[in-house]
């Protein structure tokens, strides 16, 4: 997916999402975002983690928001290959087409 289609996609879904005004939905998004502040473990390695658990999981929508964010925190192209391998150990061989979708979106933001 194009990395511009996916940020519209993204964000048009979750402002239909939001509009309901749910509660727990909000409370959750809200944990999910603060899964990922510097703690114990620092919130680059938690973005890191997070792309590993999203090839693992094979949650598209995920891996991409995930693989820019990784980028954004300074992790090199080795480094996510490096993880990326350990995704595809735990996960086996299905994850290879998402570590594929891992690299493209990788590509893209590149350019």
């Amino acid at each position: 997916m194009d990395i511009h289609e996916f940020h519209e996609n993204r964000e048009r879904r979750m402002d239909l999402l939001m509009s309901e005004e749910h509660r727990g939905i909000k409370r959750f998004l809200a944990l999910d975002s603060g899964a990922y502040r510097d703690d114990a473990l620092d919130g680059r390695t938690k973005e890191l983690l997070g792309l590993v658990a999203s090839t693992v999981l094979r949650c598209q929508e995920c891996i991409t928001y995930h693989a820019e964010k990784c980028l954004e925190r300074g992790w090199s192209k080795d480094e996510l290959l490096d993880a990326l391998n350990v995704a595809l150990i735990v996960g086996g061989s299905i994850t290879i087409p998402h570590i594929r979708e891992v690299w493209e979106t990788i590509a893209q933001i590149d350019e």
